[in-house]
Order: structure tokens, then sequence, then C-alpha cells
């Protein structure tokens, strides 16, 4: 343990975490963890972070410190050796201000990389992730099976399922979780750190995701566990924040169900420095806005209903998105069946996306609809029932702009089902794919299949399914009708 420690002090200084002058405080509050009385420093060269922790939660399994051997019991123990390596919030705080003041991504990329070097972003397992790229008609389409999130033991299920709720934090987007300890239900924080922001004249709060989908995965957080809720402060919340921070894209989800993100209970939004396929999807249709005129406004080539609208004002730019979202919010066609609410409960909504485009504000509006039917229960505007098997969750945000992320049961599905296809298999009778079997008939005498080419053949196809999901939750599709029903909306505005 001796040279563990002394590895993981030196993997410190090299990543700055700690400074000479903390060194022996570090050693003795390790020292403390894993409950040893004397040391000997050994000069060791670090390896990777993730090899180091491995070793000493080994230890910790060996020496009963953990007490029970399970995934979500390791991460606790590990976040708990890395909370001592992590500097204090406030000193986080003033090195991102002082790199801030020089440049604004400056300020992100020391952020980032201290988010990884701290193993809050734990590389090892976001590199297990997936990605490939699908050519469409719509562009290069951005396809991930997300590994990085590690499965349950089924002992942590059992677990967690007997503990009682707890109210604080009251959500894993409160900033009650930085330094948080966490639990069998909860994940420990104690190597997190927050950035304060305002975003007109409001208090939020940055982070990294953990998961990071894309390139700095970032997320925007209300300091206030308060409801997502789309209105024109969202937008000027928007564009203050790309104000802030030109180099990256934000967006909210929208604030309904079935359209909505996972977490609807704490005002947050998501970005990065990322190009998505959306933000390269040209002008399809110019309309004119009467009362907006120095905002170009648009509706652009992309499988769902996008309108774009582009202004070197960020407060017409958040007038005009408002104006938009305040006629969605109550039109209704029956013909195209859309309908604002039934029996009182409000349907539409909008997914918006601000991005600086050159000196440009550039805002994506994403009209949605969660209405459902009993032949459609899971939303008439949703991944159609045919394409579950690949994807069956919600659209959300990062979906919306061409990056799809996809369970990572996929990647094992995939496996089996490139060897039954060289072999020629029956589909339907191997049960962990039979749910492909279907989908594979519609494409598979089209190719040569050999066992060299199999899986870019099946990426691609995966890919192609995207596009058919992403289609789906258009609420105007891609017809003569829909493009009809879709002009009768702007005609309104």
């Amino acid at each position: 343990m001796d040279k563990l420690i002394s590895e993981l002090v030196s993997y410190g200084l090299e990543n700055h975490l700690i400074v000479q002058d903390d060194k022996v405080y570090i050693i003795n509050r390790l020292l403390e963890l894993f409950q040893k009385n004397t040391f000997q420093w050994s000069e060791e060269k670090p390896r990777a972070l993730c090899d180091i922790l491995a070793d000493m939660t080994e230890y910790g399994v060996e020496q009963g410190l953990i007490a029970e051997d399970t995934i979500t019991n390791r991460d606790l123990f590990d976040t708990k050796i890395m909370g001592i390596l992590t500097p204090m919030p406030s000193v986080v705080r003033k090195l991102f201000e002082g790199k801030y003041i020089d440049s604004p991504k400056e300020a992100t990329d020391f952020y980032y990389e201290f988010s990884q070097a701290t193993n809050y972003i734990r590389k090892d397992r976001v590199a297990k992730d997936e990605k490939w790229v699908t050519d469409t008609e719509y562009g290069p389409i951005d396809i991930t099976i997300n590994l990085s999130k590690p499965e349950k033991d089924p002992r942590d299920i059992a677990k967690a399922a007997t503990q009682q709720k707890s109210e604080y934090p009251k959500c894993l987007l409160c900033q009650e979780n930085e330094g948080y300890a966490g639990h069998i239900t909860h994940p420990a924080r104690q190597n997190h750190r927050l950035i304060p922001l305002e975003l007109a004249g409001q208090k939020y709060f940055l982070q990294y995701s953990p998961y990071v989908y894309y390139n700095e995965h970032c997320i925007v957080f209300n300091a206030e566990h308060t409801p997502m809720k789309i209105d024109k402060n969202v937008f000027v919340k928007l564009l203050d924040f790309v104000k802030q921070f030109p180099h990256y894209t934000v967006g909210s989800n929208a604030d309904l169900p079935i359209v909505g993100g996972s977490i609807l209970s704490h005002d947050h939004f998501q970005g990065g420095a990322y190009t998505f396929a959306m933000a390269k999807a040209p002008y399809e249709h110019m309309f004119e806005l009467k009362d907006y005129e120095d905002v170009t406004a648009g509706v652009i080539k992309w499988p769902m209903s996008v309108i774009r609208l582009q202004s070197y004002s960020a407060k017409h730019i958040a007038d005009a998105s408002n104006y938009i979202l305040e006629k969605w919010r109550g039109y209704t066609d029956e013909e195209a069946f859309i309908y604002c609410e039934t029996e009182g409960v409000p349907h539409n909504t909008i997914t918006p996306i601000a991005r600086m485009n050159g000196d440009l504000y550039e805002m994506d509006l994403v009209l949605r609809n969660n209405i459902t039917t009993e032949e459609s229960p899971w939303g008439v505007y949703h991944p159609a029932e045919k394409y579950h098997h690949i994807k069956k969750e919600n659209i959300g945000l990062i979906e919306v702009m061409g990056l799809a992320v996809l369970p990572a049961r996929l990647q094992h599905e995939m496996d089996i089902l490139a060897h039954a296809i060289v072999e020629g298999k029956d589909l339907q009778t191997i049960a962990e794919i039979s749910k492909h079997a279907d989908w594979v008939e519609e494409w598979r005498d089209r190719y040569d299949i050999t066992s060299e080419n199999i899986m870019s053949i099946l990426q691609g196809e995966i890919g192609n399914v995207f596009v058919k999901v992403l289609e789906c939750s258009g609420v105007y599709k891609r017809t003569e009708d829909g493009i009809a029903a879709f002009k009768r909306f702007l005609s309104q505005l």
C-alpha cells in the first residue's frame, strides 16, 4: 500500500491536483482512509489512474474496508480516495475565473481536464463506448452505444430497493452533490466541483457530465431545485450562455413527458464543444416573421421539424423564439393530427438549441408534441414500435441534435447478430436476437455479406434506423402533406 499511496500522490502532483506543500497532509489522509499507521515513501512513476485506483480498491476489499464487494461499493470507495486529492471548490473556482479572464475556452479546457484528472469523468469507462458515423440524406449522423455507465449488481439493486428515499440531495443535479459521499442509491461525488454562473441575472452552475456522450459534454443547472419549463427566460438564458462561452453549443430538453429529458424535476441545459449534425443542416424553406425584420427565419433540412432563427441581436432572437413558442403552444391542426391539448392536458412544446455562428446568434426551435393514443401509448411522435428493438427511449435533446445514444445491450446483440447472419442461421430461433429478425430480413439481401463487412453493415443499418426514429419524432413528416401542414403553421407566424 505504501507504493500505491506514493504512486497516487505522485499522480496528484503531476496533474496539479495537489502542490508540494500538501504532500505530507495528503499522505496522512490516505493513511487514515486505509487504516495504516506507518508509511515509507517510494519514488513511483504513476500508471494510469484507473489502474492505481483498481489496486487500491482491491486492497480495500481484502482488508474489509469495503462492506460488500460490488461495483457500486467499489465506486463509492475509489471516489472517496479521489476526494482526498481533489482541491476545495473555492480553489477550483478561483483558477477557472482567472483563466476565463484570458479566454473562455482556456477556462473550460482547464475545467474539462480537471474533471478527468479527478476521475469524476472516468476516462477508462468512457473509452469503452462504441462510436461510428452513418452517412444519410441529412448528412453524417453520429451513433454511440453507451457503455460508460456500469451495470448494476443484482445485490446492489436488491439493497437499493430497501433503502428509504433521501431528500438530500433532492436529485443528481442539485448543488448539494458537490463533495457528497453518496450511498447505495446515490453516486459518490467527493471529487465533484461546480463552477457558478449567472444567466439572465439568475444563479446557475456549470459541470460536465460524468458520461460525456460527446466532447466536453456539459450540464448547466439552476441553483434552485425547480422544474423544467420552456419559456422566454429559457431563450434568454441559452443566448446568455453562448455569449459567455461562444465556443459551446447549449440547449434544453423539452418540458413535457415523452418528448422531454430524464430529469424534468430540475431546470437544466446541456451543451459542449461539439458540432452536432443538426448544426450543419442547411435552410430548406425560408419565411418571414413580420414583426422581426432583422431575424432570419427558415426551416432546415432535418428529419424532425426545426425552425432556425439567426440575428446579430440576442434580444430579438429571444423575443422571436418566444413568439413562435406561444403560437405553437396554442396551435391545433386536426387534419395533421396536431392538438395543442386534450382534456386540459398540454401537448405542444419546443426543444431549443442555441449557438454562435460567427457573429450571429443562432437558435434552433424543434417543434414537439407528446400526444398519445390507444394505438400509440408511448406517443404518436415517438419512435414507432417496429424500431424499439434499436431505440425505444424518449428522444431528448442530444438525439434531436443528431447524436444517437443507444443502449449498452446492443453491443452484445450486434456480436451475436453478426455471427448468426454470416453463418446463415434462422434469427427467429435465437432468443437474444429474435427481436431483430424482421429488421434484418428487410436489408440482408441487398448486401454481399462476409465476416469482414458484416459489422460495418450492421452499423450502417442501425444508423438508418436512428434516422427513421427521428422522422417518427417529427411532428411534420417530410411528405407532400406534411410539408403543406408545416407551412400552414408558418403562415400563422
